[in-house]
């Protein structure tokens, strides 16, 4: 069992920045794709960024390119996403995922572990 702890969420303005992190319970989770989503109140869970087990390979979604960055340290077991300029849009609850194989994915159904999630507030 893979346990998966967000954490860095918060209040911030327009244009501010916040850093997640996600931190694994396993040391296996460094052969794992991971990734991000956020669900906002009354919406379906969406996916925000994905990065491969060894961190070549990144996927956004459109409206965060250029604003966010997910990247790893393997050897500490956790996952980043540092998202800039935010919007108030960009307000959710934002999960951490963990597939079992090393690549990544966009769809929600290929993640087997979660986090509890963190409130991200974006305020205008």
């Amino acid at each position: 069992q893979v346990q998966l702890v967000e954490s860095g969420g918060g209040l911030v303005q327009a244009g501010g920045s916040l850093r997640l992190s996600c931190a694994a319970s396993r040391r296996i989770i460094s052969s794992y794709g991971m990734g991000w989503f956020r669900q906002a109140p009354g919406k379906e869970r969406e996916f925000v960024a994905a990065i491969s087990w060894s961190g070549g390979t990144v996927y956004y979604r459109d409206s965060v390119k250029g604003r966010f960055t997910i990247s790893r340290d393997n050897a500490k077991n956790t996952v980043y996403l540092q998202m800039n300029s935010l919007k108030p849009e960009d307000t959710a609850v934002y999960y951490c995922a963990a597939r079992t194989v090393g690549s990544i994915s966009r769809s929600y159904n290929d993640y087997r572990y979660w986090g509890q999630g963190t409130q991200v507030t974006v305020s205008s």
